[in-house]
């Protein structure tokens, strides 16, 4: 990793360029505000990332192809620079504070996440700013037992546990971490169980954490190195104290003693509701003090007040008496419930229920062609599990905007994903993309965790067959000094308020063997070794009896619902797909017509067959297995087939299931057989005709013929064709202009002889140039309006019309027709080769 300064964004605060192994690069920049922001009561920090298309050499696929809004990846990166920053700036600052990262480019085989938090706060401490870093940021991958730092995209595939720290040095020269990000690989359960592979559990976990540190001295110490020579001088900023000395004294007065009996309320909405009462109570004590303060600013000041001695009075009442808000122990789970089929009409749903935090959770089920493609820098992703998390304004009690997803929902959700894809079942087990949604419809703490027992509950009630139960639980500490020695306190199950007032948020989740994610935020400079240790055995000591009370519920996948398309698989040769398929996809969509049921073929010859109905699905699963167990013909092998379509070329004739032929024109000798019309006479659909394997071309395409001993000339073909002519007509077409002399033979003889004209030849070109009549076999009279239709002659039949003994027409059903046709003749007669038009006949009609 290289980190430089003083090329690009010079007119920024702080600019920095990091370069990963000279391919991946990101520009950081770190600008302030020169004012502060007025009515502010919170530090003013914004973290952006920029993905450019450009970076990985692609064009974005917008209608605009411009970059639009953030990706998954890019929010996930901006939290985790955020919550590794914001804790070193002083939480009085007002001036905005703005960290901008744009990924220039960008390695395939790395992740530019762990060097963009780099930059970030090398940036950050050359910008001259109140800043208590710099941070280093490592990723770890467990690797065959081994721990192995910045793995590439290649090795992480097998990691069977991968942790994300970041820390800093503290004035004592001792790395601290501040956040830590992990989640166990996608494969982890197969590496564990099938290649003995050691499970990332509590002692490993934490071994991973310490072999970091080094890595991260060396990234803070050369960050160190970079503010030491190029770093601005220190900027003056204004902070402004949340409140007067003065001004908290005579508030801690007034109502101390009313703030310590509130917090010991049990219920949220109750102890909200009773300091709502106290602090309207200060306001009207205080109405006549400090009259010379802006109104405004004296209640923001009463009201930052009366927060920091709620916090001082809880985290007190904590350290000294082990005794929490609602009246736990330290260590105590609230109460815990599990439901699940609570919502009819959809594949999955649960209800867990932890204290007043309440999560529902829904599954749905879908083929893989649902499954979701994300397109970002990194690389194409389709994932088939996908979860998403939602936190309406309703569920603590309040009003707000209801929008698209928040930072902190594609946070939760991405947290409880990663939690949950160790124990998925593989695609070849249950090929289904699998949506799961969480409902948090009731927040007092841990939201996130409980959203991975919903999900857990949920999945299994919609029939997933999970590897294992998954849980999670949420961790707290309480730090203060205690007489002269400083005390930590770990909760566990931490309440809303916990969180607010707290130390730490160390979210835990994993199965009853192993981790499967972790997530820690603190607001301390360091975290204790043994301490962090310590909160790791507790939850596992919570996840046990979390997981007790929801396999009471559900330990086992339920029968999947009817609701849910029935999904076969079935594996077939590679060489076997284009048979399967059909030309054109003709077999696969014939299938999936016939059976109802939507039919993927993938490369490696997987096929997945999706219907509502389980029996449709078999029929087609049976149809393509008969298509892959039929052998290919040899050349010169008689079969007998199935005519399966008449065309002007020939006929195509179904040997096998999947496996069609084509007699062509040239095979059949009969010369009738020299147009659609007069290979119609000869053949239908669905008639069985044995035929001969002529060939077989590179493409598998067959071409047949006709046996020997089975002409087109034999005499079962004959007696067809002359059963067939005994229907032939004379009748009139529009398109056509030429003339065409009809078979002799006729059933109604009575009235006239068969006429015959040897010397007539009419010249082709009234085929192609419009005119004329001819005589066709194909009849079809209008009794209303004596129109009549003729066929175009085939191009087979040459140049000439062939004065044939067979050009005879039978005029007796119509005297008004043959005397039309005799007088035409004859005109034609005395003209001979001359054509009479189409226009003439009709206006003599």
């Amino acid at each position: 990793m290289r980190l430089e300064t003083g090329s690009l964004a010079q007119q920024a605060d702080g600019s920095v360029v990091a370069y990963l192994d000279g391919k991946s690069m990101v520009l950081s920049t770190t600008t302030v505000g020169n004012l502060p922001k007025e009515r502010c009561d919170f530090l003013p920090l914004t973290v952006d990332v920029v993905e450019k298309m450009y970076a990985c050499g692609q064009i974005p696929g917008s209608v605009f192809r411009r970059e639009g809004k953030p990706t998954e990846e890019a929010v996930l990166v901006c939290r985790l620079i955020d919550r590794s920053l914001r804790p070193l700036f002083p939480h009085t600052l007002r001036n905005e504070l703005q960290i901008i990262d744009t990924v220039l480019s960008v390695d395939p085989e790395d992740s530019y996440d762990i060097l963009s938090l780099n930059a970030a706060s090398a940036s950050t401490c050359i910008a001259g700013l109140p800043f208590r870093g710099p941070v280093g940021a490592v990723r770890l991958a467990l690797i065959d037992g081994e721990w192995l730092a910045f793995p590439r995209l290649s090795e992480r595939k097998r990691a069977v546990f991968e942790l994300t720290l970041a820390g800093r040095l503290t004035e004592k020269g001792q790395v601290a971490v501040t956040t830590i990000e992990a989640s166990a690989g996608k494969d982890a359960w197969n590496l564990i169980h099938n290649e003995n592979q050691p499970k990332p559990d509590e002692e490993l976990v934490a071994e991973g954490v310490e072999l970091a540190k080094p890595f991260i001295r060396m990234l803070c110490e050369a960050q160190i190195e970079l503010k030491r020579k190029a770093g601005k001088p220190r900027r003056e900023v204004v902070l402004f104290p949340e409140y007067g000395e003065q001004l908290f004294k005579q508030v801690s007065k007034i109502c101390s003693r009313d703030l310590d009996e509130a917090l010991l309320i049990p219920g949220k909405l109750e102890r909200r509701e009773k300091l709502n009462e106290i602090l309207e109570h200060v306001h009207v004590e205080m109405a006549e003090a400090f009259k010379d303060m802006d109104p405004e600013e004296k209640e923001r000041q009463i009201d930052a007040s009366i927060k920091e001695i709620q916090k001082e009075i809880l985290r007190d009442h904590i350290l000294k008496s082990e005794e929490r808000v609602d009246g736990r122990g330290l260590d105590d789970l609230r109460s815990i419930t599990a439901e699940i089929d609570i919502i009819p009409r959809t594949h999955g749903s649960s209800l867990f229920q932890r204290g007043e935090t309440q999560v529902l959770g829904v599954t749905t089920l879908g083929t893989l062609r649902m499954a979701q493609q994300l397109d970002s820098i990194s690389g194409p992703e389709s994932r088939r599990f996908i979860h998403q998390y939602n936190m309406p304004p309703f569920s603590t009690g309040e009003t707000g905007h209801l929008g698209s997803p928040k930072r902190r929902e594609i946070g939760h959700g991405a947290l409880v994903r990663k939690a949950l894809a160790p124990v998925l079942p593989e695609e070849d087990e249950f090929p289904y993309a699998i949506r799961q949604v969480s409902e948090a419809i009731g927040s007092n703490g841990s939201t996130s965790m409980g959203s991975v027992c919903a999900s857990t509950l949920s999945l299994l009630d919609a029939g997933v067959p999970l590897k294992a139960s998954v849980a999670g639980v949420a961790m707290g500490l309480i730090c203060g000094k205690v007489g002269n020695k400083t005390v930590y306190k770990v909760l566990t199950d931490i309440l809303g308020i916990e969180d607010a007032f707290g130390d730490m948020d160390f979210k835990v989740a994993g199965t009853p063997e192993f981790l499967t994610a972790l997530q820690l935020d603190t607001k301390l400079d360091a975290i204790p070794e043994d301490v962090l240790a310590s909160a790791l055995y507790k939850a596992k000591k919570a996840r046990m009896e979390i997981l007790s009370v929801m396999d009471e519920c559900i330990d086992e996948p339920a029968e999947i619902s009817d609701l849910v398309p029935v999904i076969l698989t079935l594996h077939i040769p590679e060489d076997k797909i284009g048979e399967v398929i059909g030309a054109r996809g003709k077999n696969i969509n014939q299938f999936q017509s016939d059976y109802h049921c939507e039919i993927t073929v993938e490369k490696d010859g997987t096929i997945y067959i999706t219907s509502q109905n389980a029996s449709d699905a078999k029929k087609a699963s049976d149809a393509i297995e008969a298509i892959t167990a039929s052998k290919i013909p040899e050349v010169g092998e008689e079969m007998e087939g199935e005519v399966e379509r008449v065309t002007s070329i020939g006929v195509f004739v179904n040997l096998a299931p999947g496996l069609d032929g084509l007699l062509h024109i040239s095979q059949l000798s009969d010369r009738l057989a020299t147009s659609k019309d007069g290979i119609e006479s000869l053949f239908h659909e669905g008639q069985k005709i044995e035929v001969v394997v002529k060939s077989i071309d590179s493409h598998g395409r067959v071409t047949l013929a006709l046996p020997k001993s089975s002409s087109a000339s034999s005499q079962r073909f004959k007696r067809q064709a002359k059963a067939n002519r005994y229907q032939d007509s004379y009748e009139y077409q529009e398109p056509a202009r030429s003339f065409r002399r009809q078979p002799r033979f006729s059933e109604n003889r009575e009235e006239f002889s068969p006429y015959r004209d040897s010397r007539e030849r009419l010249y082709d070109r009234g085929e192609r140039r419009g005119g004329g009549y001819r005589y066709s076999p194909d009849f079809d009279r209008d009794s209303q309006d004596r129109r009549f239709s003729f066929p175009r002659r085939e191009r087979s039949q040459g140049r000439y019309n062939s004065g044939s003994s067979s050009r005879f027409a039978d005029f007796s059903e119509d005297n008004n027709l043959y005397s039309q046709y005799r007088q035409d003749r004859d005109e034609r007669m005395t003209r001979p080769r001359r054509h009479i038009s189409h226009d003439r006949y009709d206006d003599e009609n």
